[in-house]
């Protein structure tokens, strides 16, 4: 693009005019009105940069134009939005006239240019355009849902094709998990069959191998939209059941820009979980919202089925909610509602995550395994580890394991967990009766508590109680 335009184009003297413009892929449309709403002008110019610059020419040429209205500043106007914005003027965000309008009034470039200059001039069009950081993560973000959407396609491919496959091949992969169907199929040789067979397989064969190649991509992909999102917004990945995928996707519904979002109830009417009042007469009801933005409503609604699945104060929730006779989609309704509100704090405040950078250390400075650790709070080890690598958030769980840690006791013997002892292991239950064997590491005995809630394990003068160790 050719140099920016300055403020110095403009005459301070001149009327007031408002701007309003209509993007096309090779064209755009520009329209000034007064401030009265009276049509002065209109042209169409390039999407190039000399057309941008000639349009900016136009908008000055006739007032002191402060204000201008843009549609699609994500898409079409994304060229002449910056162009405009680098040369001092308010750029507003403006959507595409309501078909009752155009039915009434008609559709042409001039006409929705004009209307674009209106929507600024009433006050309907007051969101700034998105953020142009977003810009980079929403084309990371749709590159990787393709390749997940092309791996899906493929695995069903793969199927497909073994359906109609000879028995000897279809017998053969009919019983792997995709997993391991994928990776026996790339391995595979296609010399082993008959003509038939070995078209067959080199079907397969490329079509695994395309399999592990949009894996491999999605997983890269990934990695560079976790990037993006910690840089923007690091405060959002640490809320539980916000991964990366679903982070971007709440970035690119929001811009990521804090002054497009008015409150948490504009927020959520955008993702559509914000229900819609549809009383009439002495009926008060409400019903379900099928707009807004559908891939922020599925984003929530992936958190809402992990939160369900492992959050303990969800799952008391629900468990709430069931007992009050809702169904679970009404369940799902009322916490996509509630994530939306969490959503919008993480969004629009700078909000710090509690480090847990210590945590793994502090285990290892103590000679405390994962199993250890996770037989004492009752949880998977992968969950105290997933704690400790920060990709989960639980700040509870965290805060117990860091006073447990600065509590607990190194195990007396236990500067080498791999070295055998004799030790004997006995539950307090009689019912379990004796665990005992020759030669049992510490670690074998964790397994023990692990297993059975109440046992003392007497290794060389330290007694291991439920996880905890006293001389």
């Amino acid at each position: 693009m050719t140099a920016a335009p300055g403020d110095d184009d403009r005459d301070d003297g001149a009327e007031e005019v408002i701007g309003g413009i209509d993007t096309h892929a090779e064209t755009i449309h520009v329209a000034v009105v007064s401030v009265l709403g009276r049509e002065i002008a209109d042209a169409e110019f390039a999407t190039t940069p000399a057309g941008y610059r000639a349009a900016y020419d136009f908008l000055n040429s006739h007032g002191a134009i402060e204000r201008v209205g843009i549609e699609g500043t994500s898409s079409y106007g994304a060229g002449i939005a910056r162009a405009c914005a680098a040369g001092g003027l308010e750029v507003r965000e403006v959507l595409r006239p309501d078909k009752t309008v155009r039915r009434r009034q008609g559709k042409s470039d001039p006409i929705d240019a004009y209307h674009a200059a209106r929507a600024v001039l009433s006050g309907r069009a007051t969101s700034p355009p998105k953020d142009e950081k977003i810009l980079g993560l929403r084309a990371l973000h749709l590159a990787r849902r393709s390749a997940v959407k092309a791996r899906t396609a493929t695995i069903h491919q793969i199927h497909q094709v073994l359906v109609t496959a000879p028995d000897s091949i279809r017998q053969k992969y009919r019983s792997m998990t995709n997993t391991k169907l994928v990776t026996a199929l790339s391995r595979s040789r296609t010399t082993r069959y008959d003509p038939v067979g070995a078209a067959i397989m080199r079907a397969l064969k490329d079509l695994a191998a395309r399999h592990e190649f949009l894996t491999s991509q999605a997983a890269d992909l990934e990695r560079d939209i976790r990037t993006v999102v910690e840089s923007m917004n690091p405060g959002l990945l640490a809320a539980h059941g916000v991964g990366p995928d679903t982070a971007a996707q709440l970035l690119i519904t929001a811009g990521a820009n804090p002054d497009r979002l008015s409150n948490e109830a504009s927020f959520a009417a955008l993702c559509g979980t914000a229900p819609v009042p549809a009383s009439s007469g002495k009926t008060r009801r409400y019903r379900l919202s099928r707009g807004g933005d559908r891939a922020a409503n599925n984003a929530l609604h992936r958190v809402a089925l992990v939160r369900m699945s492992s959050d303990p104060t969800t799952r008391a929730y629900v468990q709430r909610q069931r007992a009050r006779g809702r169904s679970s989609k009404e369940i799902l309704r009322t916490l996509k509602r509630a994530l939306a509100r969490e959503m919008f704090k993480y969004l629009t405040r700078v909000v710090t995550a509690p480090a847990t950078a210590d945590l793994r250390p502090a285990r290892q400075a103590k000679n405390i395994t994962l199993t250890q650790a996770a037989a004492h709070f009752g949880v998977w080890p992968m969950h105290i580890s997933t704690i400790e690598r920060g990709t989960r958030r639980d700040d509870d769980l965290a805060r117990a394991y860091r006073q447990w840690l600065q509590a607990a006791r190194q195990p007396i013997g236990a500067s080498s967990p791999s070295k055998r002892a004799s030790c004997e292991v006995r539950t307090v239950a009689p019912r379990w009766g004796w665990l005992s064997g020759p030669a049992v590491t510490f670690r074998d005995a964790a397994r023990a508590v692990a297993r059975h809630p109440r046992v003392l394990v007497p290794v060389r003068g330290a007694v291991v109680l439920s996880g905890e160790w006293w001389s």
